[in-house]
């Protein structure tokens, strides 16, 4: 057996049996990715997958524990890479952050400057997605370290741990009737038609909620990903915007724009960082997570990757 046949198998698995896909990904053609797999089913003497002529059509019983043991062989064999890059070159090599794209626009620029600073021959590989997707790329391996507000905490492949909290924030234009409240509530916003986040992103799950405790349905005018959309579209008088706290900071380009803090109305939000299980994780990864917040340091990252994330909480 070798590390090619792991890797077809792992591949075939990944894209839903296809072998044709998993042909493409892996740059190798079908058929060979086909024989791989069989030869290796022949040597370990089990049927990692069932068959319906040629085509796969699930993952056998003992095809899951094989797949469950290939996934710690390759994990180790990308930890040994690492180890490998770490000790040839301590200062250099890519670190891929999976985040979406309101940690990329608006918190990561000053970190991310901050470790080319202290690593310049570090590059800074960004991919950008739905909390799902961020979480999919760790699992994957493209990406190291990953930063969201939601779902990262539901992969148990993942270790995860708090970074920061923040809160919403509401957005209206100075000559909207609600600017001139003192105190706004949820029914007032409900009356209003309402611009925010796409339900995955940028803890709109917390909105919802808000929202569905008081029986109240708002009605949502449009939804977005990105911060600075919402503003433009409130900044056009189509509604009122809810938006992450870190898109509305003082740097003078929302001087036009009432804002008011929604922490009340709408909970608290914890982004938080996550790393594969059991990845070796180089010196600069370190260094780039104490970057993002003050509660995160590489003692308690390490402990955590150890099995003991559950021990730190904000």
């Amino acid at each position: 057996m070798n590390l090619h046949q792991f890797r077809f198998v792992q591949e075939a698995a990944r894209r839903n049996l296809n072998l044709t896909e998993a042909a493409k990904a892996l740059h190798t053609s079908q058929p060979g990715v086909s024989k791989a797999i069989i030869e290796l089913e022949e040597e370990l003497g089990v049927e990692i997958f069932a068959r319906h002529g040629k085509r796969l059509k699930r993952i056998t019983e003992p095809g899951q524990h094989v797949l469950k043991s290939i996934e710690l062989i390759m994990r180790e064999v990308g930890n040994l890479k690492r180890i490998g890059e770490q000790f040839s070159a301590q200062d250099s090599g890519t670190l891929s952050i999976a985040t979406t794209h309101t940690q990329a626009r608006y918190v990561l620029p000053v970190p991310v400057a901050k470790l080319r600073e202290a690593f310049p021959k570090v590059n800074v590989s960004l991919h950008q997605g739905a909390p799902d997707q961020v979480a999919k790329m760790l699992i994957d391996e493209v990406a190291e370290i990953g930063i969201a507000t939601e779902s990262l905490a539901n992969y148990p492949e993942l270790v995860t741990l708090p970074c920061y909290e923040w809160q919403h924030m509401l957005v209206l234009p100075a000559n909207h009737p609600l600017a001139a409240k003192e105190r706004i509530t949820l029914e007032d916003i409900a009356s209003e038609p309402v611009i925010t986040y796409h339900p995955s992103f940028t803890g709109r799950t917390r909105i919802d909620q808000a929202f569905a405790a008081r029986k109240l349905v708002p009605r949502i005018a449009l939804e977005a990903i990105d911060s600075d959309v919402i503003k433009t579209y409130v900044r056009l008088g189509l509604g009122v915007g809810i938006v992450a706290e870190m898109a509305v900071r003082d740097d003078g380009t929302n001087t036009d724009l009432v804002i008011r803090p929604g922490g009340v109305l709408f909970g608290q939000n914890v982004t938080r960082v996550a790393f594969k299980r059991g990845a070796y994780l180089r010196n600069f990864v370190y260094t780039f997570a104490e970057l993002l917040g003050d509660r995160l340091d590489r003692k308690l990252i390490a402990r955590a990757m150890t099995g003991h994330e559950d021990d730190y909480e904000l």
